[in-house]
């Protein structure tokens, strides 16, 4: 059975980029447009084996997601994502219970391996 990965971003480009990267690696993705849809998915029974997450969003922000789906899922790996590489904001995400940091644009070979360092490879 494929790894699981929940990918969160308001922007429908990064979200068919990443979900187009990932299922050609062999992942099995589902997609939320913001924190709220994806905190709805979690809280419907879907276990990921990895969330990938914007910070910046409308409706229910990045940090505010982390915050809200580690109550549920405690050991999974989030990496949050963001156009900004600020040390402040790095720390916020990592407090909010972020297990790591990608900064966008990121995608191909690179988000694979950073990925497969958390979770394996996508067929056990």
């Amino acid at each position: 059975m494929p790894k699981k990965i929940l990918v969160v971003d308001d922007s429908p480009t990064m979200l068919k980029s990443l979900q187009a990267s990932l299922q050609l690696a062999g992942f099995e993705v589902s997609t939320a447009q913001h924190g709220e849809a994806a905190l709805t998915l979690l809280q419907s029974g879907f276990k990921p084996d990895l969330v990938i997450t914007d910070i910046n969003m409308p409706v229910m922000d990045g940090l505010d997601f982390i915050q809200a789906a580690r109550k549920l899922l405690r050991f999974t790996p989030i990496l949050a994502l963001s156009n900004s590489d600020r040390s402040a904001q790095r720390e916020q995400a990592r407090q909010s219970g972020a297990t790591g940091w990608l900064k966008k644009p990121v995608g191909g070979r690179e988000l694979i391996q950073i990925i497969e360092q958390f979770v394996g490879a996508p067929h056990p």
